[in-house]
């Protein structure tokens, strides 16, 4: 049985001075002549590059919720800044089976060639996901090649006098936090120098 597609408008805008009536109206009338029924979500003085915005955690938790059919915005980076977060949203749209219609490009997923437009997007992403991560193994190959240290810089060595200092002053009393500090090592490399393992926290 047949029932009418449940929308959800989302509307933002980056700043509260600004206004969000040019997008409503235009996805109020895009959602009256589809026949859908529709509940907007306005985030306002909210940038696009925060995941966490008040009416986009709202619109996502009702579409958990099974309460919404079709996400419809005015333009993608109204809804997302990144194309990694855009997918994400997608993705989880996907999963729930609830479309995602953009006005201004043309995006509609409830028709194939906007399910299309979608699948050639998460394409692109992987295959640039994949280029990196080449590149920074091609990258470390070479480092090794050459000699040069690959990953974490190594803990700093220390000359026979900074060791025995280093022991004089733990004998004396001075804590392993301090000893750190002071000789600009972590408290593990103090303790195994001093033979005080068990110390670290002091």
């Amino acid at each position: 049985m047949n029932h009418t597609k449940r929308a959800a408008a989302y509307v933002r805008v980056s700043t509260v001075e600004q206004d969000t009536e040019l997008q409503e109206n235009e996805l109020r009338e895009y959602c009256d002549r589809r026949g859908w029924s529709y509940r907007v979500y306005r985030d306002k003085g909210q940038s696009g590059a925060k995941n966490d915005r008040p009416a986009l955690n709202q619109m996502l938790s009702d579409m958990r919720r099974r309460k919404i059919d079709v996400i419809v915005v005015w333009k993608l980076d109204r809804l997302a800044r990144s194309l990694k977060q855009l997918l994400t949203i997608g993705e989880e749209c996907r999963s729930l089976g609830v479309d995602l219609v953009s006005l201004r490009q043309n995006i509609d997923t409830t028709l194939p060639a906007g399910r299309l437009t979608f699948q050639i997007l998460g394409a692109v992403a992987e295959f640039e996901r994949e280029l990196l991560r080449e590149r920074v193994k091609a990258g470390m190959a070479q480092a090794r090649r050459t000699g040069k240290h690959v990953g974490r810089p190594a803990l700093r060595t220390f000359q026979q006098t900074d060791i025995d200092q280093m022991r004089q002053l733990r004998a004396g009393g001075r804590s392993v936090r301090r000893l750190a500090k002071d000789f600009e090592t972590s408290q593990w490399m103090v303790a195994r120098i001093t033979g005080n393992k068990n110390e670290m926290q002091q």
